[in-house]
């Protein structure tokens, strides 16, 4: 049984219990990104098994009718094994999607695992008519040029802060200063993209600037947040945009909390303030 702390951040065990979650969610105008839980893997066989339970996954959507997509982690379908095993896993899922109209992300990790990331989604948004989506830190010092590159793509783009600690040469270490990237990343998106903007904070300033960009510029976004984060606000920003929930599952919850705090202390502090309710 999952602890009360961690059934907070986590909607089960099993596809079942994250699908009755999607429902409640569906009922508050909420949407749902599903992820199973699992990252890191450094042999075939588990990669494997995950991209067959998003197979079944996808087809537990499409039977349900749950207003849901999914979102794969690039380690969790077999990078850390080989590039060729991530590409083979995460176009099988894509594939399969594309049959039963499920939308799919394809989250981001380390930096280091960004160029076969960007690659992946390239190559798989264009095959399946933007039925694909990807996200980029606003912490890293690289993400000005990768938005140029997606600007005229299909698909969706999340654009978060960013959860990892990447090296100082490659990043941007105080806050304030990926407040800022982060306002300007943002601009030029709803400046340069045609749609399908996702923004990917719980900070409500963040949240505003983006309401007023749509205002200005009048490109569609959508807003993201983590489950068991802001609740309320989710539910009343869902009377207006478009909202959807982060929403992850499965039997690996322990050592998701534990990589989320060991990788910044943020992180920890961040989910203290989420059980806490500030």
């Amino acid at each position: 049984m999952i602890p009360p702390i961690a059934s907070k951040f986590v909607a089960g065990e099993s596809p079942a219990e994250a699908l009755e979650h999607t429902r409640d969610l569906n009922d508050r105008n909420v949407k749902a990104i599903l992820n199973l839980l699992g990252e890191h893997y450094h042999e075939r066989g588990p990669a494997d098994e995950d991209a067959e339970a998003y197979l079944r996954l996808l087809e537990d959507i499409e039977t349900s009718e749950a207003d849901a997509c999914i979102s794969v982690k690039p380690s969790q379908v077999g990078l850390d094994v080989g590039e060729e095993v991530f590409r083979e896993n995460v176009e099988r899922i894509a594939d399969y999607a594309a049959e039963r109209d499920v939308f799919v992300w394809i989250d981001m990790e380390d930096h280091d695992t960004t160029d076969a990331t960007l690659d992946s989604f390239e190559k798989l948004t264009r095959k399946h008519e933007g039925g694909v989506g990807v996200c980029v830190q606003a912490n890293l010092k690289r993400t000005e040029d990768d938005l140029k590159r997606l600007a005229d793509l299909p698909g969706k783009v999340r654009l978060v802060k960013g959860a990892y600690d990447p090296p100082a040469e490659l990043a941007l270490k105080e806050k304030s200063k990926v407040n800022d990237a982060y306002k300007e990343y943002l601009e030029y998106m709803f400046e340069e993209f045609d749609g399908g903007i996702a923004v990917g904070s719980h900070d409500p300033e963040m949240i505003d600037f983006a309401k007023d960009l749509h205002d200005e510029y009048g490109t569609d976004f959508e807003i993201q947040m983590l489950m068991g984060v802001r609740e309320d606000a989710q539910t009343d920003l869902a009377d207006e945009y478009e909202m959807w929930q982060y929403v992850p599952y499965g039997d690996k919850w322990m050592s998701y909390f534990y990589r989320r705090a060991m990788e910044r202390k943020e992180n920890l502090l961040f989910a203290v303030r989420a059980v806490i309710g500030r």
